[in-house]
């Protein structure tokens, strides 16, 4: 991988809170990549067990030109740690280290530390800067951009958070080069659902270099980080806080949310219940008549061939459609109790509408038939 490889830059324009997403090779160790940000006397690096290893020092050692001190927090890594408690140990770095209201943040992980690392963002102090700098594919194309932060309750999945924009994204595609094969997948997920919602010739280009993106190929995970964090660049930009249109870049979400709940976060990943979740909400567009079942087949074939499952856990014996129900009911596109699911309305086209629960109980009965 060659130093010299290009980044590339991509811009979310939100007006006095726009910022950019660098897109490049061996950028974590580079001081150059951190010039102009918010000046302070202190930063704080923020990652978990399984990174802190593998990129910390380099990014401590590329912020040190930069700031005074640089402390770091080392979560433990998982889903199931995206909680109050978890989030209170970067409060506890924080006040320790004596923080004030202008130190700034580095999320140096996955998804899960990105949105750890906004929330505590957005509320220590009321308010200080923070940076992403994802190290998985999904959060280097999904979580990283647009500014949701949050934790999850066990009763639904990030319901407790806030909108709040970091100042920089930094995706540095070397670090994917250290991902297992379940979280490249995992993260194809999130790359896969922009086709069917805005751009079909992406999808038709994913289809032909899914295999160099499953071997860690640098110029097919440049191509592919870029056009997603294009694509959700150009949503958040006419939607920041989810009042319409940013909705469909939940596409099988709702599905996917209910399995992780159900099944305890982090049995499965994000993107693997992400990756399920469109199969069903696929199923249930074409039910409703939006879309034909070649493009439900298509679909289906191109997530498996991503190494994501297709078929939905079982999450209760006795009623598993009512379980199902029960869990998407607890979703933020609800309204009133009613659930909102986002729907393919043509190939490229997404929709957010609701639809009688037994149509979705015979979508859950035929795409649920794995065990728990």
């Amino acid at each position: 991988m060659s130093p010299q490889f290009p980044t590339h830059a991509v811009s979310i324009d939100l007006q006095d809170r726009s910022y950019s997403i660098a897109i490049g090779a061996h950028l974590i160790g580079n001081p150059d990549t951190f010039a102009g940000l918010p000046k302070a006397s202190a930063a704080l690096v923020v990652t978990n067990t399984t990174v802190a290893p593998l990129y910390a020092s380099a990014l401590q050692n590329a912020l040190a030109p930069h700031y005074p001190a640089v402390h770091s927090v080392v979560l433990p890594d998982g889903e199931e740690f995206k909680t109050w408690q978890t989030l209170n140990l970067i409060f506890d770095a924080l006040l320790e280290h004596h923080c004030d209201r202008k130190t700034v943040l580095f999320a140096l992980g996955g998804g899960v530390v990105g949105d750890m690392t906004g929330f505590a963002a957005a509320s220590y102090m009321r308010g200080v800067p923070f940076v992403q700098v994802p190290t998985t594919l999904l959060a280097q194309v999904d979580s990283s951009v647009g500014g949701k932060t949050g934790i999850n309750h066990p009763l639904g999945k990030n319901m407790v958070g806030a909108f709040y924009q970091p100042r920089r994204v930094v995706c540095d595609l070397s670090s994917l080069q250290t991902l297992p094969a379940r979280e490249v997948s995992a993260g194809l997920a999130e790359i896969i659902k922009y086709g069917p919602i805005a751009d079909m010739a992406f999808l038709d280009w994913l289809e032909g270099h899914l295999g160099a993106l499953r071997t860690h190929d640098l110029s097919a995970l440049a191509h592919a980080v870029r056009r997603s964090c294009e694509i959700k660049a150009h949503v958040v930009a006419q939607d920041e806080r989810e009042g319409g249109l940013r909705a469909i870049l939940n596409f099988g979400h709702t599905f996917g949310h209910a399995i992780e709940a159900g099944l305890g976060y982090g049995h499965w990943l994000h993107g693997e219940a992400v990756g399920c979740g469109m199969v069903m909400a696929a199923h249930l567009s074409q039910r409703l008549g939006l879309v034909d079942a070649d493009f439900v087949t298509r679909l289906t074939c191109l997530i498996q061939a991503a190494g994501l499952p297709t078929l939905g856990p079982v999450l209760d014996a006795q009623d598993n459609a009512g379980r199902y129900l029960e869990l998407m009911r607890v979703d933020k596109k609800a309204e009133g109790g009613d659930i909102r699911f986002v729907l393919i309305d043509g190939p490229g086209k997404a929709c957010v509408r609701g639809a009688p629960d037994a149509l979705v109980r015979q979508v859950i009965d035929a795409c649920c038939s794995a065990p728990a």
